[in-house]
């Protein structure tokens, strides 16, 4: 049975209470947390570099990059890789949780709400029944490695 209307796939994953997304297509794997090596003079929120099946990985902790409290991680912790042009980088989670198809007509553009950094990297919430999700503008959060060098 064929829909006229476009939908996109989204991997939903948790920060605190709240629900995110990022495009399955810009998701290479999700991985269970492991030994993270600390690079010495990066910036708070880069937690340092994995070595994933032989390709070392920077490392993002979304809590620290979105001005969340800190967490400790958990079983259920996760580092979602991903990639965006050539640029691979892994995010961790408190939890990836599904995959759902999300209508593009559900998606509307992000609040406008002064005086916090991390909406910047908001690029739709989607209303659905009772909850809200909010999509993750990829591009930006990984262009934030490319501006760490100082």
């Amino acid at each position: 049975m064929e829909n006229n209307q476009h939908t996109v796939q989204l991997i939903v994953f948790q920060l605190g209470d709240k629900e995110y997304g990022v495009p399955v297509a810009d998701v290479l794997s999700i991985e269970k947390i492991e030994h993270i090596t600390r690079v010495p003079g990066t910036e708070k929120y880069i937690k340092g570099v994995i070595n994933l099946r032989g390709v070392i990985l920077p490392i993002v902790d979304l809590r620290t990059r979105f001005n969340l409290p800190e967490h400790p991680y958990s079983e259920h912790t996760r580092i979602i890789i991903t990639k965006k042009g050539e640029k691979e980088v892994g995010l961790i989670v408190d939890a990836a949780n599904d995959v759902i198809d999300v209508a593009t007509s559900q998606l509307e553009p992000p609040p406008e709400v002064v005086g916090t950094e991390s909406f910047d990297y908001i690029k739709a919430v989607a209303k659905m029944n009772q909850q809200i999700l909010i999509l993750i503008d990829l591009a930006k959060v990984l262009n934030i490695e490319e501006n760490v060098e100082v």
